[in-house]
């Protein structure tokens, strides 16, 4: 097992790509061109982060460790955003996939309110390197069953104990979604022996589960074969999700789920690759 230093090294390079702005009905908003350089210092023991958006250099951080709100996965794929929601505070996360030349954020923010306020869809690749976007996500891509493995790791101890090289959690997974007579989505869940079915409501690119109107989890269908799932408000008192999707090629996805427990407090995090069969 690599360590989470190890794993952070895996995204060193020069990132061409866009910062894409959504509203919370995912309208664009903007998009604005960006360059990030992720270079290793005093061998690979720094690691220097200059962000170019419009030409500016307008984020320059330097790391030594990760920590924090911030976790990796082997293949250099990562999250990082606040580790507790509180009252009256802005709240958010990012989740960021890696796959060959190519990486996919999502950043996804909430105001003091707790409402969902905005999304940024950052596409990249590698510096020098061809590349070749995918389609907007469309429902008829997820139609089916999907079968996957899943990547857990935690903020606990047990993320501590991946950094030294045990075993993450491992497990098989099992997605199936499909359209019933009226048009609504039926989607079956099945982590483990956990199942879960839900159904949602489907209105351009917004698909809305909504049989728990205190409970309202929205998916929004974005370019790049880009999926985000959020909460339309994040409450107190009350276990949370972040999830974004990324359908890489026709029959492949993965999905990354940020999860927070009733008290708030950011607790693991977890890669699904998935095939569909």
């Amino acid at each position: 097992m690599k360590s989470q230093w190890e794993c952070f090294l895996q995204n060193l390079g020069v990132w061409e790509g866009s910062f894409t702005n959504f509203s919370p009905q995912g309208t664009l908003l903007n998009d604005t061109p960006s360059c990030l350089s992720l270079d290793g210092l005093n061998n690979n023991q720094t690691v220097r982060l200059t962000l170019s958006r419009s030409g500016r250099d307008d984020v320059k951080r330097e790391f030594s460790s990760v920590g924090g709100g911030l976790l990796f996965f082997e293949n250099g794929s990562f999250s990082e955003g606040l580790i507790q929601l509180g009252p009256f505070s802005e709240f958010g996360g990012e989740l960021a996939f890696v796959h060959e030349n190519r990486r996919l954020r999502l950043v996804q923010l909430f105001d003091k309110n707790g409402q969902l306020n905005g999304l940024t869809l950052i596409r990249e690749h590698l510096a020098g390197t061809q590349t070749a976007e995918r389609p907007p996500l469309q429902i008829d891509d997820l139609l089916g069953e999907w079968l996957g493995e899943a990547v857990t790791i935690y903020r606990d101890l047990r993320s501590r104990s991946v950094s030294e090289g045990d075993s993450p959690d491992i497990y098989s997974t099992t997605l199936k979604i499909q359209l019933d007579d009226t048009g609504r989505l039926i989607q079956s869940t099945s982590f483990g022996e956990l199942t879960i079915t839900s159904t949602a409501t489907i209105k351009g690119s917004i698909v809305l589960f909504d049989q728990d109107p205190q409970k309202q989890i929205q998916v929004l269908l974005l370019p790049d074969g880009a999926s985000a799932t959020s909460p339309l408000k994040v409450q107190l008192r009350q276990p949370l999700f972040l999830e974004a999707g990324w359908l890489i090629q026709p029959n492949l996805r993965q999905r990354m789920i940020r999860s927070y427990n009733e008290k708030g407090e950011w607790v693991s995090l977890t890669l699904v690759t998935e095939e569909k069969v």
